[in-house]
């Protein structure tokens, strides 16, 4: 009797245990069909999303595209059907929008930025260049007043002297910019008409023009609105060009520089000793609105000697030892005019030097000028 109890309380235990397992299976399996259908969910959420960035990336039919479509009709007289296919044609590009929000200039310290862009590879064929245009470099210092080495060290920074001039279809980066990248969009949709006048008044396919991904083309790296104000037919062939021209390329920097008010020899900055207490208002503004006299006023005093009315920007660049305090003066006011960054434009002053002393003393070498 014993033994037949303990036989039907280890059945009732196996059956309780197999109930058990029963109904964990199946809350498993339940929740096996909820992730599923989550997932599900999710992948169908993004298809929508892809749908629906398929149907707005048709610029032709985006409400700012269509107010665009009627502007260049309206006031440049192309054909609605032109525009319309050219918009329609125009692909978005994320990537595009995501390098904007994260440009070298703002991401990096003065002392990971300046490796970018000074090395000496960059001096030796900086040299090369200037050797290889040196008639063109002449009379573009003739005629506009701006130096060769400043010339070659924009061409040097923005392009690597003409080697990599970007590879994004213009139409696709305004396109892009003007109708997807709100906080400038209005600049990027301005830059667009410039850039379809432009391929109008070049007789060039829109699509064939390749640039950054801020629309910037050719060795300078001029945006339209700058190409079709500044770009100059610096060897006399009919055709300012930009993209494969290096004489016209030279000639229209150093018009732009001009345009922009170059001081022909006269200094481009000066390191700075502040005192306890610097007055910060004024740093790293990029507006000439003091003068030298007023700096010393607020803590900023020049090692070099200046004039007293000469007017500077203030700034602090993050060096390798650390902090550096300097002014820059209206001949670096103007590099900013081409790219609004007090780096930038630090850049291509002392990667300008550092040609200039190559060009002078071809048996040195090194790239560690301050």
């Amino acid at each position: 009797h014993r033994e037949t109890k303990r036989a039907l309380n280890l059945i009732q235990l196996v059956v309780l245990r197999e109930r058990c397992q029963l109904v964990v299976n199946r809350r498993r399996n339940m929740s096996r069909v909820k992730m599923n259908m989550r997932m599900v969910l999710v992948f169908a959420s993004g298809l929508l999303s892809i749908f629906a960035q398929i149907a707005l990336a048709d610029y032709s039919q985006h409400p700012k595209g269509v107010a665009f479509i009627n502007k260049m009709v309206e006031e440049h007289g192309f054909e609605v059907a032109d525009v319309r296919r050219v918009l329609a044609a125009a692909e978005k590009k994320q990537a595009i929008i995501d390098a904007m929000t994260r440009p070298a200039e703002k991401v990096k310290p003065w002392k990971d930025y300046r490796q970018i862009f000074i090395s000496e590879k960059r001096i030796s064929e900086g040299v090369r260049f200037w050797q290889d245009n040196r008639e063109a470099l002449v009379r573009a210092e003739q005629k506009y007043g701006v130096a060769p080495e400043v010339v070659v060290a924009i061409i040097g920074v923005e392009t690597f002297y003409g080697r990599i001039k970007g590879s994004w279809r213009v139409v696709d980066a305004l396109a892009t910019l003007g109708f997807d990248y709100p906080s400038r969009g209005a600049f990027f949709t301005r830059q667009l008409e410039e850039f379809l006048l432009l391929a109008r008044e070049q007789r060039k396919d829109p699509f064939s023009l390749t640039g950054s991904y801020a629309g910037a083309m050719g060795y300078g790296q001029f945006i339209p609105s700058s190409y079709r104000s500044f770009a100059v037919d610096f060897d006399g062939d009919g055709f300012a060009d930009l993209w494969d021209n290096p004489t016209d390329a030279i000639g229209s920097v150093a018009n732009y520089f001009a345009e922009h008010h170059w001081q022909a020899g006269q200094p481009v900055v000066s390191r700075a000793r502040v005192t306890e207490g610097y007055d910060e208002q004024y740093l790293n503004k990029l507006k000439l609105v003091k003068t030298i006299a007023e700096l010393k006023a607020l803590g900023f005093t020049p090692l070099d000697t200046l004039p007293d009315d000469m007017r500077a920007i203030p700034f602090r660049l993050e060096g390798k030892r650390g902090a550096e305090f300097w002014l820059g003066l209206p001949n670096f006011y103007t590099i900013t005019r081409y790219n609004r960054s007090r780096l930038y434009a630090m850049t291509v002053h002392q990667l300008s030097q550092l040609i200039r002393e190559r060009v002078a003393t071809p048996d040195s070498s090194g790239a560690g000028a301050n």
